[in-house]
């Protein structure tokens, strides 16, 4: 643990690190200019509230077979009610929010001894990550709202981190980028509240009075205000000179959609995604690489932290491990969701009553599996084959054939 006084050089590397963030964020891009952008917070909105709504699971590891546990309060608490005044999926997608933005999100793990009686949010500005000095054996601490917290007393997801606890986020990443958006929105901005009209200056052949050039800025501010209708006449000898281009000389409407795409980029989102016309493979590859990192990423951290140890390094009864369930993914499509149940079905993957389970449906109670009768069933560690039309088992390498007594 890093103890107050820090020394001199434990502290040069953090504020050379800080220094140059500074240096990086010149054009002053925050959170809420970021979300400002439409591109930015459209995707920043469909990541985190794909990601909320997908259900966590606890599953055993029972010599290779994966048993699922539904009793497990913290089942309860990551997909229903987590506590306080946040409901799971709330909580979730601000904490997926915070790791896109700001590189790392936090979850309070409130305990009674050994047991997880809670889940609390903490806005990644609210939480100051202090990191020991060691390069390899690391530890750090969580001061937040002036107290200081342990590292495993939180869920922890942080984007390119070094050290676990910190992270850097697409703001950080994308400074100078997000800028140039922001500024272009905030010049459509400007040019809307002046009606379109040029900026520029007045220039003269000779001295202007006090008088005439107050006239002249009175109505040239009217002029600039898109509720008004102003008329301006420049007296002999004074012409206006434009300063700034249109529009449509700057080509405002291609640089929207250029910046839009460009701002998708940044999140691994096809644009397509945003405005609802993307199809089944650019969904599926959006997916793969933007919505199951950050997944991973989650499965960690509950790994990690809300884990203890001998449930994950449990012998006999099978190690427990979480995992997202993305078959929600699907939900939005019925005819490809029942097409793939009616694979897993034929192929004895799946039985009906677990299908129905995913749909929510109640049990039916038929337990039986389908067996073709036109397949043979080989038995590799007996080397028997069986023939379910004819009812014979025979052993390879030999010639008895024996009736199946069933």
């Amino acid at each position: 643990m890093l103890k107050w006084p820090w020394k001199k050089e434990e502290r040069a590397g953090a504020a050379d690190e800080a220094f140059l963030q500074v240096l990086l964020q010149k054009d002053g891009i925050t959170r809420e200019k970021a979300l400002g952008i439409p591109s930015v917070a459209e995707c920043v909105d469909v990541i985190s509230s794909t990601v909320a709504m997908l259900p966590v699971k606890l599953f055993r590891d029972e010599k290779g077979k994966a048993e699922e546990i539904t009793d497990d309060p913290r089942v309860f608490l990551l997909n229903d009610e987590p506590g306080g005044l946040m409901d799971s999926f709330q909580m979730k997608k601000a904490w997926v929010t915070d790791y896109l933005l700001d590189g790392r999100g936090y979850l309070y793990i409130e305990r009674e001894r050994n047991e997880v009686t809670g889940l609390r949010y903490a806005a990644a500005s609210d939480v100051s990550p202090v990191v020991g000095p060691d390069p390899i054996y690391k530890t750090a601490d969580l001061l937040v709202g002036g107290r200081v917290y342990r590292d495993f007393e939180f869920l922890k997801i942080t984007r390119r981190s070094k050290d676990g606890v910190q992270g850097t986020g697409i703001i950080q990443d994308n400074a100078t980028a997000l800028a140039v958006a922001y500024n272009s929105l905030m010049f459509e901005n400007s040019l809307v509240k002046t009606g379109g009209n040029k900026r520029g200056f007045l220039k003269a052949t000779e001295r202007v009075e006090k008088g005439v050039m107050d006239q002249l800025k009175e109505g040239f501010k009217q002029l600039y205000q898109n509720d008004s209708e102003a008329v301006i006449v420049l007296n002999k000898g004074v012409d206006f000179q434009q300063a700034s281009s249109t529009s449509v000389e700057m080509q405002l409407n291609e640089n929207k959609r250029t910046n839009a795409a460009e701002m998708c980029k940044l999140f691994n989102t096809p644009p397509t995604i945003i405005d609802g016309t993307a199809k089944d493979e650019e969904v599926a590859l959006w997916a793969k690489i933007c919505i199951a990192p950050i997944l991973t990423a989650i499965e960690s951290a509950l790994n990690k932290d809300l884990l203890l140890y001998t449930e994950k390094r449990r012998q006999g009864n099978g190690a427990l491990y979480f995992s997202v369930d993305t078959t929600e993914l699907l939900k939005g499509d019925m005819q490809k969701r029942f097409a793939a149940y009616q694979i897993a079905a034929q192929n004895n993957i799946m039985q009906v009553d677990e299908i129905r389970y995913k749909e929510n449906l109640p049990p039916l109670g038929v337990n039986f599996i389908k067996l073709g009768l036109q397949d043979v069933l080989y038995d590799p560690a007996t080397g028997s084959v069986f023939t379910p039309n004819t009812g014979q088992v025979q052993t390879l390498g030999k010639k008895e054939v024996k009736q199946d007594e069933s």
